[in-house]
């Protein structure tokens, strides 16, 4: 059976390109012509749904650019690293999201902190949810850049509006009154209406001393340390393991 021109033209006008290739395979397999007009109907819609779904998760994942291209599926749960596998998989299916509740991810460097924060990103947008990636350093610098040139309320609505933002090397460096006050803004806006991953080498008992307002320190503590699930990973570094061999096999 041959594909109706007009039909196949008006499909490719209006996009619907998903309908258009299970027209094709309709079009080209005989098993289909025992089927329903309303069964047909529905691989027509399935297709079409199916690939915006995944036009729209790649969108997602582009958009949030993750540092590490990483998967919940991939990590490693050795009993070393101190993963709680349930605790990883619960979190993994986003419901903390929804309830706009937070993650903290501490351990040594090297222990992986990173990789894991982008999984649970990854996953969060194969949930719908919409993320942004952040190292600290960078985003501060932005932030700078951003009251100098006027743009900052635009950068605010973008931290605001993600779903999920995940702020890695969190406190890498001391945070000055005017970076404590911007990240105190940011936090605020998001408390109770997102969720933060942050990732960091401190533990939270250290916190408090990298901010040079203590005031301003207490209410950032205040909005995301007590809503928050904790991951400490543990063991060496993983940088280690994976370097390769010298010449002389040691």
């Amino acid at each position: 059976m041959m594909l109706l021109q007009p039909v196949v033209e008006k499909l490719r006008d209006m996009r619907l390109y998903g309908m258009l290739l299970s027209m094709e395979e309709q079009a080209e397999s005989s098993q289909y012509r025992k089927l329903s007009f309303e069964e047909r109907l529905g691989f027509l819609v399935d297709r079409e749904w199916s690939m915006r779904q995944d036009k729209r998760l790649k969108k997602r994942i582009r958009n949030a650019r993750f540092k590490d291209k990483a998967q919940v599926e991939d990590l490693d749960f050795s009993a070393q690293r101190g993963l709680d596998r349930s605790q990883i998989l619960y979190l993994a299916q986003g419901e903390w999201i929804t309830k706009h509740l937070n993650t903290i991810i501490s351990g040594p460097t090297g222990t992986g902190k990173t990789y894991l924060a982008c999984a649970l990103g990854d996953a969060a947008c194969r949930h719908g949810f919409t993320a942004l990636y952040y190292q600290m350093p960078k985003l501060l610098r932005e932030l700078y850049a951003s009251h100098r040139d006027g743009s900052y309320d635009k950068a605010l609505n973008r931290l605001t509006k993600a779903n999920l933002i995940i702020l890695d090397d969190w406190l890498i460096d001391g945070m000055s009154f005017i970076q404590t006050k911007d990240m105190l803004e940011i936090l605020d806006d998001r408390y109770n209406k997102a969720s933060t991953i942050l990732a960091t080498q401190l533990p939270v008992s250290n916190w408090h001393t990298r901010f040079e307002d203590p005031t301003l320190a207490d209410a950032i503590m205040d909005r995301v340390v007590h809503n928050a699930y904790r991951i400490e990973l543990k063991g060496e570094s993983m940088r280690k393991k994976q370097k390769p061999l010298t010449q002389s096999g040691h």
